[in-house]
């Protein structure tokens, strides 16, 4: 029996209906849609655009001061 028969979406969405009520639903459905459709796109432009490369960055150089003479009491 394949698992996306059309018998086993019917139970799945009733389901679904009876835990989240009617209203909630298209909201679930709506963000669901969104975020398949964002996480396509990112992948899309991962493989389609290679990372810039980075800036070089530079060491900080140190600033040194000169040492003071000791002082005497």
């Amino acid at each position: 029996m394949d698992l996306l028969s059309p018998m086993h979406i019917i139970v799945l969405l009733v389901v679904a209906l009876l835990i989240f009520g009617p209203k909630r639903l298209p909201e679930i459905g709506s963000g669901l849609g969104k975020s398949i459709r964002e996480f396509k796109q990112s992948m899309n432009s991962q493989v389609q655009e290679p990372k810039a490369p980075q800036p070089t960055e530079y060491p900080v150089q140190a600033v040194t001061k000169e040492p003071e003479p000791p002082q005497e009491h």
